[in-house]
């Protein structure tokens, strides 16, 4: 199973490396190319700043489309190439060394070249375009010094050919294993703070035309990911391609999003795409081998050099790497070598991620996902013909179901081989259910679409080892009650405040204290707070407030959405906590709670909203919060507890209030017909740059939950220009 390996916070020491980043000139035959091709592409940006982006061709539409980005966020684009490219610690540090070995051992830069190199026409021309929106960008603002890559490269997009924010699948395998397998002899210090901290999840919802008003199909769009870690976007050209959403910085297909005739929304799953072997290894003079069908197989060597900023200096580290047939070697566990099988990146990944964007339908979108490529996603769907679908992943390989794929297996036998993979109807998927709509909140499949859902027994544990999570249960029972939705009924239903958690953790609190445990009689009112509590989180409720840094203090297995094979669900692991907990686990961290509120704020009895805010200071992909500076309160909490819409808040170092830091980030419920209609919102706002009217514009109505409408079509757009201009103009 796979683990969601996250973005990291970076520390950008551009200091470290002086000279090293200075941009590339073009050349003469360059800016040719540059100018000849801004000619053909448009940009109108609207009165929210969002780039509306019209070629005469696909690729000129890719080209104005990275264009924009750049402008809006350069630094983010370059990360996100910086990681997958296997380079943090060239500015980093040592810290990040180990990161940086499991990309380059699981995305070889090589073997993108090669993809790109054997590209089909259509495809080459995208990726060129690619290349050369970003070089123009650099090109035509000599101003933005870029922290490493100073020039992209065509081949970059098959490095990261799936826009998820957990796209990276491991298995159970962790940097720190990989770091104990591979330590040299420099100090390496501490791990980079980017190891798994798991976000939240995304929903998304697909309503049939006998449950709306209007008789059409309505998407909802909600992803869940770290804040400002995809624009909103629309590109269009005169090959067919008109489509609005969101795409991830520096990636050329809208992500999540919609067309004229269809609409897709991604959600993250523990589907099993990855899976660790345990070799017999075998030394044979300074050579080493591995067992194999009762054979001594010969382990490859490979050598990677990592540079890495230090004092100063740009030092470099050598790594002798091993491989087996199943992978990289990336672990040891009771004296075995651990090797990895993945598909962490592929041609076919890309490809499929650019077709869905001009599917036509249902028909078109499936025969996009029989490619088998996505292996981080479930998808919802939904389109103008009134179709609903649904597909529990895509890229699942075939295996024997009497393993237990969720830990590691036996290397030696051919038993534990991949028998190819499992076709796009073996997969879970529901196609138009009677109950007309579909859920999914990185939860199981088997209540997709409530008592229409598939049937587990019918499918192999591997498949689908996801299990039930409250903001699922909380979906169903909202979704099952309304029967003529529209955009705003959709809106108001994926905004739903309830904290479906605290039906379960709330009574056997005050069932706790009402054994009248000596040492905690100073919780009287705190809990006749509770006890009135309706459960729903706003940005007046002191309840909320109390509920929420209890429950962070309670068991962290109960806050555990994705999970493996066999393993217990949050629902219920929840339960479990909730009916065996002794009353001093109950009341013990609620004293705390109040403890911990009155040493930050002088009092306990707080409203959310005083706790909760939102607040966006510098566009740093490290953001700074400050309680001294404005922010805005924010009546959402977290998924985790079951609400549907997501606002993840910490404490951060020198604050006493939380920060918003993921969570709903661009939203959209779409109306499919024979004309769009469409709302969206984005945290924050478009740019990432603090002197931009559009870096908080947004964020009153983020925190309202009050939506913009989406200016599909040109004519509309026509009607909010605040800019209108061509690349490098």
């Amino acid at each position: 199973m796979k683990p969601a390996l996250q973005l990291p916070r970076f520390i950008i020491l551009i200091c470290l490396l002086p000279g090293y980043t200075l941009a590339q000139k073009a050349t003469p035959d360059e800016i040719s190319r540059y100018q000849s091709r801004s000619k053909q592409v448009e940009i109108i940006r609207d009165n929210y700043g969002v780039p509306h982006i019209y070629g005469k061709t696909d690729a000129d539409a890719v080209f104005g489309l990275l264009y924009a980005q750049c402008e809006d966020d350069f630094k983010r684009v370059e990360m996100n190439y910086i990681e997958k490219l296997g380079r943090l610690s060239e500015l980093n540090g040592n810290k990040d060394l180990y990161n940086d070995l499991m990309i380059r051992l699981l995305i070889d830069s090589t073997e993108a070249i090669a993809d790109y190199n054997r590209s089909e026409p259509w495809m080459k021309k995208l990726l060129n375009a690619y290349a050369d929106g970003v070089n123009y960008y650099l090109y035509t603002h000599p101003q933005v010094k870029p922290a490493l890559l100073t020039k992209f490269k065509p081949w970059y997009p098959y490095l990261w050919t799936d826009g998820s924010i957990g796209a990276i699948s491991t298995a159970d395998i962790t940097v720190r294993e990989l770091r104990d397998f591979y330590s040299g002899d420099i100090k390496t210090g501490a791990l980079s703070p980017r190891e798994y901290d798991q976000l939240s999840g995304s929903n998304g919802f697909a309503i049939a035309p006998q449950n709306t008003a209007s008789g059409h199909a309505i998407l909802w769009i909600n992803p869940h990911t770290t804040f400002y870690f995809r624009p909103e976007v629309q590109i269009s050209s005169e090959e067919g391609l008109r489509v609005y959403g969101a795409v991830t910085w520096g990636q050329f297909f809208v992500y999540q999003g919609f067309n004229d005739y269809c609409g897709w929304m991604h959600t993250s799953n523990a589907v099993d795409v990855a899976d660790s072997y345990l070799e017999k290894i075998i030394k044979t003079g300074d050579k080493y081998f591995y067992e194999y069908d009762g054979k001594q197989l010969p382990v490859t060597e490979k050598k990677i050099a990592i540079k890495y900023a230090d004092a100063g200096q740009l030092k470099e580290k050598v790594f002798r790497t091993y491989f087996t047939r199943h992978g990289p070697v990336m672990a040891k566990r009771d004296g075995k070598w651990v090797s990895l099988t993945s598909y962490n990146r592929s041609a076919k990944s890309l490809v499929q991620s650019w077709l869905r964007t001009k599917s036509k339908g249902l028909e078109d979108y499936t025969k996009a996902m029989g490619l088998l490529a996505n292996t981080s996603n479930n998808t919802v769907f939904a389109d103008s013909k009134g179709n609903i679908a649904y597909w529990h992943g895509n890229h699942i390989p075939k295996r024997d179901p009497e393993f237990d794929w969720s830990k590691a297996v036996d290397g030696t036998t051919p038993a534990t081989d991949y028998k190819g993979l499992h076709t796009v109807n073996e997969g879970v998927h529901v196609y138009n259910p009677k109950n007309g709509w579909l859920q999914n909140c990185n939860s199981t499949p088997f209540t997709v679409a409530g008592i229409n859902s598939p049937k587990k027994a019918g499918y192999p544990p591997y498949m689908a080892p996801d299990g039930e999570n409250f903001r699922a249960i909380n979906a169903v029972k909202v979704l099952s009650s309304e029967h003529a939705f529209t955009l705003d009924k959709v809106i108001a239903t994926g905004y739903d405040s309830y904290l479906s958690a605290f039906e379960v953790l709330i009574p056997p609190l005050l069932k706790a204290y009402g054994q009248k445990v000596a040492g905690y009689r100073d919780l009287e009112e705190p809990i006749a707070l509770l006890a009135k509590w309706d459960y729903r989180s706003s940005a007046s409720s002191v309840a909320t407030t109390l509920a929420v840094e209890w429950a962070q203090k309670l068991s962290p297995a109960i806050a555990q959405v994705y999970i493996g094979q066999g393993d217990k669900d949050q629902v219920e692991k929840t339960r479990e906590f909730a009916s065996t907990a002794r009353p001093e686990q109950l009341l013990g961290p609620l004293q705390t709670t109040l403890k911990d509120l009155q040493a930050r704020f002088g009092t306990w009895q707080l409203p959310w909203g005083d706790v909760n805010r939102f607040q966006r200071l510098t566009g740093a992909i490290d953001e700074k919060y400050d309680d001294d500076k404005p922010s805005i309160p924010v009546g959402r909490a977290s998924a985790t507890w079951g609400q549907l819409p997501s606002f993840n808040s910490r404490v951060m170092p020198g604050t006493n209030k939380r920060y918003g830091v993921s969570g709903n980030s661009f939203i959209c419920a779409v109306e499919f017909g024979p004309r769009i209609r469409a709302k969206s919102l984005l945290a924050g706002g478009e740019s990432g740059d603090p002197d931009s009217p559009h870096f908080y514009d947004q964020a009153g109505a983020y925190a309202a939950g009050k939506f913009k409408d989406v200016l599909f079509y040109k004519e509309d757009v026509l009607e909010h220009i605040e800019k209108r201009y061509r690349p490098g103009q």
